[in-house]
């Protein structure tokens, strides 16, 4: 199984465009998004995103938040764990939250879902997303899982 991990920021003039923009910021805004739960498969290798084809139904695991209140300090963050057998990927988010809480957060939630499968963690990655709302901003983190047919050639 390939996966790769992104993250992306940016405003518009809607809730809607702001994070459709956000999305484009992390290479995701040309697909379908299908989100799924946490699991990943043995042997999970984690890419570069590749360029992805034009309206494809794309797998991922997505946290994003969006907020219309100026000042306000947002954040999306990805954890993933991988093992031997199997991997886990959590999602969490939060508004004028402290970045390390949640980043904390999301490494505990992934850990304690590997814990509980008896499946020790070798390699274990976190991504986010951390903007400061000017009028309308979204940020987005998420796990998108590569199959040959997604990718453009």
């Amino acid at each position: 199984m390939k996966i790769a991990i992104v993250s992306g920021k940016d405003e518009g003039p809607t809730k809607l465009n702001a994070f459709d923009n956000a999305l484009s910021d992390a290479g995701i805004g040309d697909v379908n998004l299908i989100k799924v739960s946490s699991m990943l498969g043995e042997k999970t290798e984690i890419e570069n995103l590749p360029k992805l084809k034009a309206g494809a139904m794309v797998n991922c695991v997505l946290s994003q938040i969006t907020s219309d209140n100026p000042g306000d300090e947002i954040t999306a963050v990805i954890a993933v764990a991988i093992g031997d057998s199997l991997g886990c990927v959590v999602e969490t988010k939060g508004i004028n939250k402290p970045k390390n809480k949640l980043l904390n957060e999301a490494k505990e939630m992934v850990t304690y879902m590997m814990d509980k499968r008896n499946v020790e963690i070798k390699e274990l990655h976190i991504e986010s997303s951390t903007t400061v709302v000017k009028d309308i901003a979204s940020v987005v983190a998420s796990v998108v899982y590569l199959k040959n047919e997604i990718i453009e050639e």
